[in-house]
């Protein structure tokens, strides 16, 4: 490898939305170290069950919207 070239690579911590931990290598420059994530698996709707209640809902409202009585 060249050298001066590449960003430096170090350890942080990734905290997550419930609190809980994790500790990797990154380039990613964050103060002290810590880097609070605010969307994760956890809350995020294409993990879970929610996105199909959004999809749901959004075909309700176009077919309301499209069928109202005026």
């Amino acid at each position: 490898m060249k050298k001066g070239i590449h960003p430096d690579y170090k350890e942080i911590t990734v905290v997550l939305s419930d609190g809980s931990e994790i500790k990797t290598r990154s380039t990613m420059s964050t103060k002290e170290g810590i880097y609070k994530s605010e969307v994760d698996s956890k809350n995020h709707p294409f993990y879970n069950k929610d996105q199909k209640i959004q999809k749901k809902a959004d075909r309700i409202d176009r077919f309301n919207r499209r069928y109202k009585k005026s």
